[in-house]
């Protein structure tokens, strides 16, 4: 691959860069994300055009839920489901129907989607879970490991060693990333069929049986008032219809400015730490060693129903 994928201009304040027919202004190029790393907009956008080869795959096709943070990493952020209007008529849009009514998502898919929607000041990635195809079944399934008062990075790593092994015992393959904030997810790709409610079935399954094991480290207790001190939570609700993380190679709003990104196993175990992945050298790293999450896009993925058959619906006799 190329160095870099385009260098956005460091002397402009806005800039319209061109893409054969399609056009994308970035705009308040020197504005000021991170005021203690002096990080600019510009950084920002430079860091995914220069990632975007590794993570359009990770994202294509799905809904984005925009983040958006018009003041910078330490100013106040706003969600953004629908799609803004007026914007370019080549951004393609996923309609998923609400509560509320249609809700038209934008998708990322390509590199110049991708920019336009970094410039509408988002910081980290949150796609759908499943693609615009059936919104309803997954390609994987994930636990979100999210340290509680009194735990800190050291446990979230044996706790995703606890949850490595439980599922190598079901023979599922599990990948590593760290959340770039404070934890670590770990993901199954699995083959689309299970609903989203049934992935979460399972999931809050794997992490009841986890904390029943590890009560001294684990905990699957969702409320935050009931949850004991020094754990770490399995989070499975995740997996609910409708919620998102933050995707592969996001830059999170933290102050450090922690990266998203894909860690192996013997990484974890030799004490990796989540501040070791940064905006500044996690480009760098993932084209040395490539995108360790390739196998998540390919075809060998876990037949859930395999090891778990969703509860029947009960029936009313008749009489």
């Amino acid at each position: 691959m190329a160095a870099k994928t385009l260098v956005i201009p460091t002397d402009a304040n806005d800039v319209t860069l061109r893409f054969g027919e399609r056009e994308v202004r970035l705009t308040n190029l020197p504005k000021i994300f991170w005021k203690d790393l002096k990080i600019t907009k510009r950084d920002l956008l430079q860091y995914y055009a220069d990632i975007s080869p590794y993570l359009l795959p990770h994202i294509v096709e799905r809904a984005m839920v925009m983040k958006r943070y018009p003041n910078g990493a330490e100013g106040d952020f706003f969600y953004m489901k629908r799609a803004p209007e007026p914007r370019p008529d080549w951004i393609d849009i996923c309609a998923i129907p609400h509560t509320a009514g249609l809700v038209k998502f934008p998708i990322v898919q390509d590199l110049p989607s991708l920019l336009w929607l970094i410039n509408l000041g988002c910081i980290d990635l949150n796609p759908w879970y499943a693609r615009c195809d059936d919104t309803d079944r997954p390609d994987f399934l994930h636990f979100d490991l999210d340290p509680g008062p009194g735990a800190d990075f050291e446990k979230v790593r044996e706790v995703a060693l606890c949850v490595r092994d439980i599922l190598d015992a079901l023979g599922m393959p599990t990948f590593a990333k760290t959340t770039g904030s404070k934890g670590i997810h770990v993901y199954i790709p699995i083959v689309r069929g299970p609903l989203q409610k049934e992935v979460w079935t399972f999931a809050k399954a794997i992490a009841i049986e986890l904390e029943s094991r590890h009560p001294e480290i684990i905990t699957a207790e969702y409320r935050k008032v009931k949850r004991p001190h020094g754990r770490v939570l399995v989070d499975y609700n995740q997996n609910a219809w409708g919620r998102t993380l933050a995707s592969i190679y996001s830059i999170r709003p933290t102050p450090f400015a922690g990266v998203s990104t894909p860690v192996t196993w013997e990484e974890l175990e030799a004490g990796a730490d989540i501040k070791d992945f940064r905006i500044d050298n996690v480009v760098e790293r993932v084209r040395e060693l490539g995108d360790l999450w390739k196998p998540v896009l390919g075809k060998k993925r876990f037949d859930l129903f395999k090891v778990f058959e969703p509860p029947k619906k009960k029936t009313r006799k008749s009489a």
